[in-house]
Parts: C-alpha cells; sequence; structure tokens
C-alpha cells in the first residue's frame, strides 16, 4: 500500500501555519521541507519555527549542506522520520546512530544525478530513501522522470526492506506508475497544496493508487 505525504514547503510562519491547517484534517502524514539557501538555492523556514498538533507522522526533508550541525534542535522536534540528503556533508552514519538512539528513523534523499550506490556506506542504518525528482527548496514546477525508476529497483536490491519515498511531479496521473515502479511513500506538494480542494487532491491521489 502507498502512503500519500502531502508537503509543506514555505518561508514564512504565516504560509506554514495556513498550509498546516489546510493538512491537518485528512493528512495523517506529513512532509516538512527545510532549505538552508546553500545546500537548496532557497532558505526556508528555520526549525524554531516549524510545529505540529496531535498524534501525527511528520517527517522533515532537511536540504543542507551540513545537517548534522542541527542534530540537537531535530531532536528536540521528535519527527519520526529525518532525512538528509546524500550529497550533504559530515558524518551521516553517525548521525543516523545518534538519531536512532532517540528513536528517529534516518533516511537519505539522492538527487537526480547521484547513483544509488553512494548509499551503500549507510545501507545498515538506513530506514528510508528518498528518489528526488522535484526542484531542490521549491514546490509544484517539477515532473516525474520515469528514467528515476531504474534507481527505485536498484534501491529495492540493496536494500529490500527499506522504505522508497518520491519527491517530484507527483499527480492523479501519475501516481499509479510510481507505485508499480516500488514506490512506498509519494511525498506530493503542487498537486494538493494549490489545488482548489486539497482534501479531494488527497483523496484522488488515495484512489489512483489503490
Amino acid at each position: 500500500m502507498v502512503t500519500i505525504c502531502p508537503t509543506i514547503t514555505v518561508e514564512t510562519e504565516d504560509d506554514y501555519r495556513q498550509q498546516m491547517e489546510t493538512l491537518e484534517p485528512f493528512a495523517t502524514r506529513i512532509h516538512i521541507d527545510m532549505a538552508d539557501g546553500d545546500f537548496a538555492p532557497r532558505k526556508l523556514l528555520g526549525f524554531d519555527k516549524i510545529w505540529w498538533r496531535g498524534n501525527r507522522t511528520i517527517d522533515i526533508h532537511v536540504m543542507y549542506r551540513y545537517p548534522v550541525d542541527h542534530s540537537e534542535i531535530i531532536l528536540a522536534l521528535n519527527p519520526r522520520l529525518v532525512v538528509v540528503h546524500a550529497e550533504a556533508e559530515g558524518n551521516l552514519a553517525n548521525f543516523a546512530q545518534h538519531l536512532h538512539a532517540h528513536g528517529i528513523e534516518f533516511g537519505v534523499a539522492l538527487l537526480q544525478p547521484t547513483r544509488v550506490e553512494v548509499i551503500e556506506p549507510l545501507l545498515s542504518e538506513l530506514d528510508h530513501v528518498l528518489i528526488f525528482s522535484g526542484n531542490l527548496g521549491y514546490q509544484g514546477g517539477s515532473e516525474v522522470d520515469p528514467g528515476l525508476f531504474k534507481k527505485v529497483a536498484a534501491v529495492r536490491r540493496l536494500k529490500p526492506s527499506v522504505e522508497i519515498g518520491w519527491d517530484g511531479g507527483v499527480n492523479d496521473q501519475n501516481a499509479r506508475n510510481l507505485k508499480e515502479a516500488g514506490v512506498d511513500v509519494l511525498n506530493v506538494g503542487g498537486f494538493i497544496q494549490h489545488a482548489p480542494d486539497p482534501a479531494a487532491a488527497y483523496q484522488k491521489l488515495l484512489t489512483a493508487t489503490k
């Protein structure tokens, strides 16, 4: 079964509140994008400004060059999953172990040009691998690149049990193709957030992936 995971990608507290309040009535799992303006070209809302309510599954996607430098505030937030980029700098294996010691899952995202083999040193620590087909730091405007489906298969061969996510261009016309390619979690930005009725858009994706 595929999980539909709406994303929040914002620069201001007002936009964050609006998007979170839009998603709360129907989304059980939410993906929050964080970007430093260095690794990613756009600086998004900081760790000290994000929040969520209730018993909700939260994934944080940390598009930072040095994610390890923010370990303590990430632990204090206590999300379910933290995804950093394979292209980031720092000791990601130690970071993963630190997260696991506090009951937080660890994932790695791969930019389009990055080969799957780079995650091999982290395999024992990986709970999630995110195949990134989007515009780094932006919500909407990207497309699903079917050429990246081979990465999904390659990740599955390396670690059959790992959860595989996809970020970029998801809509009701391609959601089933992504499911059939082996993706477990569809991170969805513009198709939900920019829809006249976000809840209806979410339901379309659920229907498309049944």
